[in-house]
């Protein structure tokens, strides 16, 4: 049974790493073969692998099936539908899951609904006077596009995350002459609407109770598993003390609450000898855990760690009550069975693998328990396995592993599940304020406690991110590592372990350069490597004083290449859409110095080291590549700062160049030719200002005479870029042009001689995915070759 269950895993595994969908007549030819082959003991195992892969293939051939159709995309339709979901409140808008019911062309059952809270934040948006509710049934326009998202190296692919939650379209509310205004209809409801209702009353009684303070988002967190309410600032904190998992609804508190329901529901069976007569008081325990972890799971909004709890409730309840003995191990493994069968996208989430290798290493941490001894020395056994166990995951997955981790879980993990956790559960339970000011408190002495582990030396180990290879080979280290007494040359673990946390960081070779033009939505971040240094050209956009792309994309794309400083950061203007994420990049990354074309004013400038203005003339080397400042001349005067922007020309050994051109636009093309248009040469073009009407004039084009192009712009921008008209200019110039919408982060490298693209979606290709690397006007494809 364990080996099956396994192997169902497995099965779902393969499919979501599957770059096409195989055709659903598969799926349903292999979950119709009859049970008499299926489970013959000889092909057990591989059939349930076959069987665990169909399972999924059904399923995706479903959520692919309820996406909307292209046609629909940028069309407003009048929607009629239902809140279901606990809306996500930011700073500039309120989003939530919307269950259509009627609108005048077919759409998904399920999209999501961005609602902004003024025109500043979408100028053709609806104004949000108030949040709705769950369970309220509204008319809405909206304005619908496919599912889509950025897809850089290392980054969350946030189309399969839409998948998973069965969401077939996303879309913003409208207004306008003719579009109708939002309208509420009244009510829906149902049992889930039900508990969407309760967890936001909960969350908007702890807001106005503690007002806007970490406390209060972090024990919503607690209580309903809504997360959204943590700032960024306390997230980080928490990766880097290693107490993330504490701070959501986990494993450790869904065990909590269902242990208490069944030590209470026995104690009280017991005193009532009729019904402990008729059924025996630890089978009455055991259901009453099962049903208090249900509820637990489902209020908390059913993520990935209590889902697993759960089931694994589920299955040592069912085996008590049977009177069979489970081992762990098959408790495990028909948990993460039952998780995939219900979510076969779960293996998308770290929570996933985290959550299931914890407790694994619990349970291979009490067979040394099991000798005896102090219970201190027990749990110090049982902390030292976890934390060697998960060291080499967490550096895969995320690039970084906490040193302080030890040290803050052994304060925050008693404090957070057996005081805090309660604490905030009985205050969304019973109306009484002081039960929240005591959580509240021992909250902010957390947080303080952590600021100070945080502090210490060495407190977060960094390194690129390993392969798969040695990430494998690291976490049998570390078992063979925190292995029980008796188990030969347990050391010897360390050596296992030591490729994954010292692997090299991947370089170009002397005279070579890597130029990655990150996906940053319609905005621009572009990193430039070469052996041994890196320069950064803009740094992504901004969202309000809470969001920027700076730390939810630059940053992680540094960190896993294993990039902790930048010798240069470039900030071509003052636009917010490339120095948005500038102040995060600065904050957390050592730079150099920093040349800008920015106004004296900005607040960027008191942060950035070495500030300097670009100028056309600037000229260095770096590992036999040469990097020259082409513009802006001294003393450009233009109304306009996008034509301020430094344009970098970035030329490799063997004579290849990449032209950076950022937001220039005609006026500044024309004073780059008139100064100097031999040096504008170059086999690959930044294409610039994303692609506006504005600029990449013939006659510019004409002197680059490239023969590729790389356009850094968003998914259906409301801008247009790039404009059709430039488009064909682009065609008729026999330039390849690439776009980062459709193909996402796209790599030059440049060498010998010659430029190469390559583009992310190319490089992981997954079935759920529209577009791969290909260039936007085919017939120019050939040039770039």
């Amino acid at each position: 049974m364990t080996a099956c269950a396994l192997a169902f895993a497995v099965g779902v595994l393969a499919l979501q790493l599957s770059p096409t969908l195989p055709p659903a007549a598969a799926a349903a030819l292999a979950l119709a073969a009859p049970p008499a082959i299926v489970w013959r003991r000889a092909l057990a195992v591989p059939m349930a692998a076959v069987i665990g892969f169909c399972w999924a293939l059904a399923l995706a051939h479903l959520r692919l099936a309820d996406r909307l159709a292209p046609e629909l995309e940028g069309r407003d339709l009048e929607v009629v539908g239902v809140v279901a979901s606990l809306p996500a409140l930011g700073e500039r808008s309120v989003r939530f899951e919307f269950d259509v019911e009627s609108a005048p062309a077919p759409l998904p059952g399920r999209v999501l609904v961005t609602w902004y809270r003024s025109p500043l934040d979408q100028p053709d948006g609806a104004p949000l006077a108030q949040p709705p509710q769950p369970g309220e049934r509204w008319r809405l326009t909206l304005r619908l596009k496919r599912p889509h998202g950025h897809y850089n190296p290392h980054g969350l692919d946030y189309e399969a995350w839409l998948l998973e939650r069965g969401i077939g379209a996303t879309s913003y509310v409208r207004s306008g002459p003719r579009a109708a205004p939002p309208l509420r209809l009244g009510w829906r409801n149902s049992v889930f609407d039900r508990i969407e209702q309760a967890r936001a009353a909960v969350r908007e009684r702890f807001h106005r109770v503690l007002g806007a303070t970490p406390a209060a988002g972090i024990l919503a967190a607690l209580a309903v598993g809504d997360q959204r309410a943590i700032s960024n600032e306390e997230w980080r904190l928490f990766a880097a003390t290693g107490v993330t998992h504490l701070m959501s609804i986990s494993g450790l508190h869904v065990t909590l609450v269902s242990g208490l329901a069944a030590w209470l529901v026995a104690a009280l069976w017991r005193r009532a000898p009729p019904l402990a007569l008729a059924v025996p008081a630890q089978r009455a325990g055991a259901v009453a855990a099962v049903a208090a972890a249900l509820g637990y799971t489902v209020f908390s909004g059913f993520a990935v760690p209590a889902q697993r709890t759960f089931f694994m409730v589920a299955v040592a309840a069912a085996a008590l009550c049977s009177g069979a003995i489970v081992a762990p191990a098959r408790t495990l493994a028909l948990a993460a069975a039952a998780v995939l069968a219900f979510d076969p996208w779960a293996v998308f989430a770290p929570g996933f693998w985290l959550s299931f290798g914890a407790v694994a290493l619990i349970f291979f941490a009490a067979l040394e328990a099991q000798r005896g001894g102090l219970r201190i020395a027990q749990w110090a056994r049982i902390q030292w396995a976890i934390t060697v166990g998960l060291a080499p995951a967490a550096l895969f997955l995320f690039a970084q592993v906490s040193v302080v981790g030890p040290l803050a879980n052994a304060v925050a993990i008693p404090l957070v599940s057996a005081v805090v956790t309660p604490l905030a559960l009985a205050a969304a339970a019973l109306p009484w304020d002081p039960l929240l000011a005591v959580a509240a408190r021992l909250v902010e002495w957390l947080l303080q406690f952590l600021e100070w582990c945080a502090t210490l030396p060495v407190a977060v180990w960094q390194s690129p991110a390993p392969p798969l290879a040695a990430t494998l080979a690291a976490i049998a280290g570390a078992l063979w590592l925190a292995s029980p007494r008796g188990v030969p040359w347990r050391g010897c673990g360390a050596a296992l372990m030591a490729p994954a946390f010292a692997w090299p960081a991947a370089a170009p070779a002397i005279g070579e350069a890597w130029i990655t033009t990150l996906d940053a939505g319609q905005g621009l971040a572009v990193l430039v490597r070469t052996a041994g240094r890196a320069l950064l050209y803009d740094a992504g956009p901004a969202f309000g004083t809470a969001s920027d792309y700076g730390e939810r994309i630059v940053l992680p794309f540094l960190r896993a290449e294993g990039i902790g400083r930048l010798d240069t950061l470039v900030l071509t203007h003052g636009d917010r859409d490339h120095i948005g994420g500038a102040a995060s990049v600065l904050a957390a990354l050592e730079v150099d110095r920093v040349l800008h074309s920015l106004s004296p004013e900005n607040p960027l400038l008191a942060l950035a080291p070495a500030a300097a203005r670009c100028t056309a003339g600037q000229a260095w080397t770096w590992d036999g590549v040469r990097f020259e400042m082409l513009h802006p001349a001294p003393g450009t005067l233009d109304r306009k700062p996008n034509n301020h922007s430094c344009v970098l020309k970035v030329s490799a050994g063997g004579g290849a160049a990449m032209l950076l051109t950022g937001d220039i636009e005609q006026a500044a093309e024309a004073a780059l030719l008139a100064r100097e248009p031999a040096r504008l040469r170059a086999e690959v073009l930044l294409v610039p200002h994303h692609g506006s009407r504005s600029s990449s004039s013939e006659p510019f084009l004409g002197a680059v005479a490239p023969a590729a192009a790389v356009a850094s712009v968003g998914y259906r921008n409301r801008f247009g870029h790039p404009a059709p008209e430039v488009v064909d200019r682009y065609a008729r110039g026999g330039i390849a042009l690439y776009r980062t919408d459709r193909a996402g982060a796209i790599s030059v490298r440049l060498g010998a001689g010659r430029a190469r693209v390559e583009c992310e979606r190319a490089r992981r290709p997954r079935y759920w995915h529209d577009a791969a690397c290909a260039p936007h006007n085919p017939a120019a494809a050939s040039a770039s070759r």
